[in-house]
């Protein structure tokens, strides 16, 4: 067996065809993947002695694949829903968090422009306003290890933006293309709920590589997830996968789990549009609470259940990314002979 033939826990490809580049010498084996993956280094090597038959020490390094964005900016994956009030914010936040985790350099858009709350989830303090370089360029500021910009960061959190939407999509892309991201890797944008004026500015005319959806288990959530899914194929954007939240509540006390918003929603939209599903993560009070109070789950309590559970959701979307890129330079050096 070869390092090369063993395939991806998260795509079920041969590491070899997704492109990974694989040095080895006796047990040391040196492999760089296109996603990051230091919280998965112990699991990995585990898996690959396994495969080898053998123990390895693996020397694990993370380079991301090729991106549509500009050079400041790999990758920029838009996370969406077709409906508010699906814990779409805290979901954003938290796989920028988890992707910084698992060793890549991350950004966070906060693409709400009505209603933004990443300046309070990052716990940004009330009336921070980013450096302005050359009179029009925004220093995105700094918080737990990621760059972030938002509107919060311009007005006053209690003024109510009463735009028209051209003025939104333009307040978008300045705040988008004036902000000094420093050589991201991949670029989280929280876009606003529903399918309307930002979701078409971003997917029309910003190189997005994909977009993660969020719902909750019921009916009326998983109906308006599908919409999301839909637009973003008509414009071509890969669906990277589905995030279900408050997929069931764990009584604190006698240990009983309810699915208080019915069951099993995600993993059937994920089936029905053949985008995998990332994670289906609890109910739980302690995830609005650290949200709210400036320390999302990830930066709290990283290696908790649920902090685990989106940094897995962070590698897989990442995986994906990575493995829809090998899949078109493949398709890409197919040569075809026609008999004229």
């Amino acid at each position: 067996m070869k390092v090369e033939q063993f395939e991806d826990p998260y795509l079920g490809v041969a590491w070899g065809e997704l492109g990974a580049r694989v040095l080895s010498s006796g047990n040391q084996v040196a492999v760089t993947l296109g996603y990051p993956a230091e919280g998965a280094h112990g699991e990995l090597a585990e898996k690959l002695g396994e495969f080898l038959g053998a123990s390895v020490e693996l020397d694990l390094r993370f380079q991301p694949p090729p991106g549509r964005g500009s050079s400041r900016v790999k990758h920029i994956i838009a996370v969406a829903s077709g409906k508010g009030g699906v814990g779409k914010s805290t979901t954003a936040v938290n796989l920028a968090l988890a992707l910084a985790r698992e060793g890549a350099k991350v950004g966070l858009l906060d693409a709400d422009i009505y209603g933004p709350s990443q300046g309070m989830m990052l716990g940004v303090p009330e009336g921070r306003r980013p450096e302005v370089r050359e009179e029009k360029f925004f220093e995105p500021i700094k918080a737990h290890g990621i760059q972030a910009m938002s509107m919060s960061f311009l007005v006053d959190e209690n003024t109510p933006m009463v735009w028209r939407g051209p003025m939104v999509s333009g307040a978008l892309q300045q705040l988008l293309n004036q902000s000094l991201w420093d050589d991201l890797d991949y670029l989280m944008v929280d876009m606003p709920p529903g399918t309307g004026d930002i979701q078409l500015t971003l997917s029309q005319r910003v190189p997005v590589s994909g977009a993660v959806i969020v719902t909750t288990p019921q009916d009326i959530a998983l109906l308006d997830a599908r919409k999301g899914i839909e637009m973003f194929r008509k414009v071509d954007i890969p669906v990277l996968g589905v995030v279900e939240n408050m997929s069931a509540f764990r009584c604190p006390k006698c240990g009983e789990i309810s699915s208080i918003f019915g069951e099993g929603g995600g993993s059937r939209i994920a089936a029905e549009t053949g985008a995998p599903l990332l994670a289906e993560l609890p109910l739980d009070i302690a995830i609005r609470e650290q949200a709210d109070g400036g320390q999302p789950t990830v930066a709290q309590d990283p290696d908790g259940d649920i902090g685990l559970c989106y940094r897995d959701a962070a590698r897989h979307m990442a995986a994906r990314l990575w493995g829809l890129g090998a899949a078109e330079d493949e398709s890409a050096l197919e040569i075809s002979v026609v008999d004229d």
